[in-house]
């Protein structure tokens, strides 16, 4: 019987790059040939749409991509279909793995699942490494000297600016060392009909790289008809670019763009040190809020017919792009928490199921932030007036037009409620909520 090749695993998940990968850097180091390997888990995939979920063929259109590269170093990857743990038993009938690398995931389901594979790991004598590598800092490394977490952004990106050294924006050279990946004939991906979805048609686009126009990031970030903003979120969200190379190149154009990546790192960090935000506000007196939950008025909404356009043209951006502008996106869900008194996580469950650069920390601190009950959130008085957004960000509806193009006919449709009637009945079912939590 031919004996197994001994192989170093390299376990790709939100980082699916060649270069500037800290989990590969080390795996490359092992003195083992690495195998790539990356899992369609299916506990994940159950819970998604059918037949298309843009998140699952933009991993699909990466993983392609990451195919070239890797048949050009003499090597293939190996893409498995299934729960994880029957995955890599079907590795260790394979291979003789020596040790598995990996990047952190901070999810609490990801969490579980490396725990649960560590196990298995260590019942079978083979070595289980994870990294820091999709945010510069991660866990406790930005605490209050006290050592407890922030729960309010400015001083959080104070220190967070203050704790910064080059050597945190180090560069892990891995393109340049993939001739130690494991050689063998490429292995013909699955296709995305085999683990169950079908194609949207979607074309790839590399991460663009940020350019003079960042210079007025600042200026142009709140206006969602211009090319104001990065477009990079997805490729953040899926690690097909590196955290580091982005920081230190804003570093150089725009430290407003410096502090959108900070908030997403407090994000993260929040949900690390109070994982219970996934389903409770982080502010725990206005879970005692009388939510209307109107699923007539929540379904229009989702549609993108409630009557006012900015909103309406968010919902339909989303519904047909798996993307929304950030201001849009604070506008929409202001709207639903408090112009309809919808419950919060209802809004968060649909950005999660449509959002092409959904992630979780972000998502739910966005939609907590909005509706007041997160931390460092909008007061629960600021209530976005919609016509006041349009003029102030989108005065000629030249974004509002592009996705609402009924705008001026009779077939479109009258207010869903009344700008100042919601206004007084948010304010008043706030306020009834947090009386009742302080007597």
């Amino acid at each position: 019987m031919q004996d197994k090749p001994e192989v170093s695993v390299m376990w790709f998940r939100r980082d699916l790059r060649w270069d500037d990968n800290v989990g590969l850097y080390h795996a490359l180091q092992s003195g083992y040939l690495v195998l790539p390997v990356f899992i369609f888990d299916t506990d994940i995939l159950h819970d998604l749409s059918k037949p298309i979920d843009k998140r699952v063929e933009f991993i699909y259109l990466a993983l392609q991509q990451m195919q070239k590269q890797c048949i050009k170093a003499g090597s293939s990857l190996k893409v498995l279909y299934g729960r994880v743990s029957d995955c890599f038993n079907q590795l260790f009938d394979a291979y003789n793995v020596k040790a598995v690398y990996t990047n952190n995931d901070y999810e609490p389901y990801a969490m579980q699942r490396d725990k649960g594979i560590a196990l298995l790991l260590k019942r079978k004598n083979i070595a289980f490494y994870s990294f820091k590598d999709q945010v510069i800092f991660e866990k406790d490394e930005v605490v209050k000297d006290d050592g407890k977490p922030y729960t309010v952004y400015t001083p959080y990106s104070r220190k967070w600016k203050a704790l910064l050294k080059e050597n945190d924006l180090k560069n892990y050279a891995t393109e340049k060392q993939l001739n130690a990946l494991y050689p063998c004939k490429a292995i013909p991906l699955p296709g995305l009909e085999e683990i169950g979805f079908c194609s949207s048609g979607m074309v790839w686009h590399p991460a663009p790289p940020l350019d003079a126009r960042m210079l007025q990031y600042h200026n142009t970030r709140d206006y969602p008809a211009l090319h104001g903003t990065t477009r990079l979120s997805v490729h953040l969200r899926f690690g097909t670019l590196s955290i580091r190379k982005l920081v230190k190149e804003a570093m150089t154009l725009n430290e407003v763009l410096v502090n959108e990546l900070i908030w997403r790192e407090f994000y993260q960090m929040i949900l690390w040190h109070f994982p219970r935000v996934v389903n409770e506000s982080f502010k725990k007196e206005y879970d005692a809020i009388e939510w209307r939950n109107n699923k007539e008025e929540f379904e229009r909404w989702c549609k993108g017919t409630t009557g006012y356009p900015i909103v309406d043209a968010g919902m339909r951006e989303l519904n047909e792009t798996g993307y929304m502008h950030n201001r849009v996106r604070m506008i929409c869900a202001s709207f639903l928490t408090k112009h309809l008194l919808c419950d919060w996580r209802r809004g968060e469950a649909y950005f999660a199921q449509k959002l092409l650069d959904y992630d979780l920390a972000a998502n739910n601190g966005g939609w907590q932030w909005a509706a007041g009950c997160g931390c460092d959130a909008a007061p629960y008085f600021r209530i976005f007036n919609p016509t006041l957004q349009t003029e102030k960000f989108d005065k000629k509806l030249e974004y509002i037009k592009k996705y609402v193009p009924e705008l001026d006919r009779l077939d479109y449709p009258l207010p869903i409620v009344e700008h100042s009637f919601a206004r007084i009945r948010c304010l008043e079912t706030y306020k009834k909520a947090l009386l009742l939590n302080t007597t």
